[in-house]
């Protein structure tokens, strides 16, 4: 029996073989659409909310985890005396680190709540690392530093091709956003370290390729162990990245997918991250 345990909640872009190799629990957020509420990775899939996100007569709602679900998480993996760390995505965009971190104060387990200070698939590598270390046995000491550590190694850039979704969201301000959107104005975001930093912006779409052209010279001088594409219907740009970066890292699997619907709520349409880890 494993010490220490690996919680998340469902923002992480982890796969459903992953979460079952690597034993990873998964706390879920709940999301809102034209009035009929779903549990992410039970009831709605990333790509199901997606497609009734763009066909939907409200902007959809996503609800943190209740403190309950993560006092029950948390006091059955430590029956048996195991230890929990528990990754949540970054505050800056969620209370639910601080609603885990409420949870553990009150649970009888002895739990170690992290802010990511990520997302999606960036947050899935520190969730992946730390959970392969401790099905190796490694103490929690040893799984908190290589947290760290992936951390300190991974990026994490989102291309937004409307601003909209932003601003019903309340992320942007809503005069940047009516000015942004006459304009035909386009983002690239950094998401790191607790923050979401806009890097480019410009009309069209050809500053927000050019940005992403110079992420990937960067990835060149880099021994990069993953990649990862998480999009909103962007199967364009998809293979436009897909097209430069796999002749580039032949050894490393690129995994596409549907992303999260916290991000696709708050992305909008289009809306296309590149995700990457180096050594």
């Amino acid at each position: 029996m494993a010490s220490v345990k690996i919680v998340t909640d469902s923002s992480a872009g982890l796969t459903d073989e992953e979460v079952e190799k690597y034993h990873i629990t998964i706390v879920p957020l709940t999301v809102m659409i034209d009035d009929v509420v779903y549990v992410e990775r039970h009831t709605i899939t990333n790509e199901e909310f997606i497609n009734k996100m763009e066909s939907s007569k409200t902007f959809p709602k996503t609800s943190q985890p209740p403190l309950g679900d993560f006092i029950k998480v948390f006091d059955e993996l430590g029956a048996d005396g195991s230890s929990v760390v528990c990754l949540d995505m970054l505050e800056g965009i969620s209370g639910t680190v601080h609603t885990a971190e409420q949870a553990a104060t009150i649970s009888k387990t002895d739990v170690t709540v992290i802010d990511s200070g990520t997302t999606d698939r960036a947050l899935a590598l520190q969730v992946i690392a730390a959970a392969k270390l401790a099905q190796q046995g490694g103490s929690k000491e040893d799984v908190l530093a290589v947290i760290d550590k992936v951390r300190n190694h991974t990026k994490l850039f989102m291309g937004v091709m409307t601003l909209s979704n932003l601003v019903k969201g309340g992320r942007i301000s809503r005069v940047t956003g009516a000015i942004s959107s006459l304009l035909n104005i386009k983002i690239v975001l950094q998401v790191g370290d607790g923050n979401l930093d806009i890097r480019t912006k410009g009309r069209g779409a050809k500053p927000i390729d050019r940005y992403f052209d110079q992420v990937v010279e960067q990835m060149k001088g880099l021994k990069i162990n993953a990649i990862g594409i998480s999009h909103v219907n962007a199967m364009g740009e998809v293979k436009r990245l897909t097209d430069k970066l796999q002749p580039l890292f032949p050894n490393v699997d690129i995994l596409v997918r549907e992303t999260v619907p916290i991000i696709a709520t708050h992305g909008g349409p289009g809306a296309f991250a590149l995700i990457y880890s180096y050594d």
